[in-house]
C-alpha cells in the first residue's frame, strides 16, 4: 500500500529531499541515460507529492504553480521506482497528482511536458496533445493539457 504526502519545499525534511533527488536521478539520469541538470531552481516554488511504501519513496511528482513552467499549473518530474512499475502505481500517482493540483490551484487546466512515448498513458487520464513534438535532453517530448 502506498501512503501519500504533499509538502511545500520548505516543509521537506533533509531525508525526504534526498529520497526525491535520488529517485529522480535513478530514473531520469541513470535509467534513461540522460545527462541534464535536474535541479532547475523550480523545486523551491513547488509542492512535492510523495508516495511511500514500506518506508521507501516509490512514486513522486512535482506540482508546479501557474506562471512557473507554463501559465497553467503543471505536474512534472513524474517518476516511479522500478519496484512498483507494472502495478498501476503510475496511474495512481497521476490521479493523486491531478486531485492535489485541483485542491491547490483550483479546477483549472493543467499543462504538462510529457515524454512522447507516454502519450497514450496521459490520454487515458484526460490529457490532450497541445504542441508539436520537440527534443528535450535527447528525448522526444510533447506538451499536453487537461482541461
Amino acid at each position: 500500500m502506498i501512503t501519500w504526502a504533499v509538502k511545500k519545499f520548505e516543509e521537506l525534511t533533509p531525508a525526504e529531499l534526498y529520497a526525491i533527488l535520488r529517485l529522480r536521478s535513478e530514473v531520469f539520469v541513470v535509467e534513461q541515460h540522460c545527462v541534464f541538470l535536474d535541479m532547475d531552481n523550480k523545486d523551491q516554488s513547488c509542492y512535492h507529492l510523495m508516495g511511500n511504501q514500506d518506508g521507501n519513496l516509490v512514486a513522486y511528482t512535482r506540482l508546479v504553480p501557474p506562471g512557473i513552467s507554463y501559465k497553467e499549473p503543471s505536474i512534472g518530474r513524474v517518476v516511479t521506482s522500478t519496484s512498483v512499475r507494472g502495478s498501476g502505481a503510475g496511474k495512481l500517482l497521476m490521479k493523486k497528482s491531478i486531485e492535489e493540483a485541483e485542491r491547490l490551484f483550483g479546477k483549472v487546466s493543467v499543462k504538462i511536458g510529457a515524454q512522447f512515448y507516454l502519450k497514450k498513458f496521459y490520454n487515458s487520464l484526460g490529457f490532450e496533445q497541445s504542441s508539436e513534438m520537440y527534443d528535450e535532453d535527447g528525448i522526444d517530448h510533447i506538451e499536453m493539457i487537461r482541461r
